[in-house]
């Protein structure tokens, strides 16, 4: 249950579309693009010239996020908690090498997308266990931008609007999309703005076929597209 009395809206929005995303890696730790710097220019229009008041604006520590902030009126607070999923040895890997390189694992992943844990790196359900204290934070403040990544954004609104777990891992977040939500007693409205500038779709559907012995074709039938 919702106990603010007085009326707060949480924005959310994941970073400007990053050199990373146009190659379909994962993770990294990336400079914006050329069209990601021009969200971020847009996101701060969007923002500033709604004189939102007391905005509090938080990123993650990786530099997409941070430069998405830059053209903010208000300066932003760094969370680690904050930083996107981490991929281990699959970090910086486009789902085509992880194929090649670790075809059991992807398989795996694919079927259970939430308590897959990445080598040497972290599951989905290790990220919402890493963002209690952000969800508790944020439970206690007034109006707030949160600028972060898609699982992150994924895991956030997966609390806020109750969704299942095996749904969190596939809730479409895409980029250059803000979200506006508005926490109510018992349920929580959601207002998306879609900001004009290009990105690349890095949303990938649950898969059909998730055998450990399927052809890489099948296993790469639904990868978003990149460069």
């Amino acid at each position: 249950m919702n106990m603010h009395i007085k009326k707060r809206n949480i924005y959310i929005c994941r970073h400007g579309e990053s050199e990373c995303n146009m190659l379909g890696q994962i993770g990294g730790d990336s400079d914006l693009s050329l069209r990601g710097k021009q969200f971020a220019v847009k996101l701060g229009e969007f923002i500033n010239d709604r004189k939102i008041p007391g905005l509090k604006v938080w990123t993650s520590q990786l530099k997409r996020t941070i430069q998405t902030s830059r053209h903010l009126d208000v300066d932003s607070e760094q969370w680690k908690a904050l930083n996107e999923l981490d991929a281990g040895a699959c970090d910086a890997l486009t789902y085509e090498e992880i194929q090649e390189k670790f075809p059991d694992e992807f398989a795996l992943r694919d079927q259970d997308k939430y308590h897959y844990r990445y080598p040497r790196g972290e599951s989905y359900e290790d990220l919402v266990h890493r963002l209690e204290p952000v969800i508790m934070a944020l439970e206690r403040q007034e109006n707030i931008l949160v600028i972060c990544h898609q699982a992150v954004m994924r895991s956030l609104l997966a609390y806020f609007l109750d969704n299942a777990q095996e749904e969190l891992p596939y809730i479409k977040c895409p980029l250059h999309t803000v979200l506006k939500l508005t926490p109510k007693a018992y349920s929580c409205e959601v207002e998306r703005y879609p900001i004009d500038v290009p990105a690349v779709d890095t949303h990938r559907p649950k898969p059909k076929i998730t055998v450990l012995s399927r052809s890489e074709k099948e296993a790469l039938e639904n990868l978003p597209e990149h460069y």
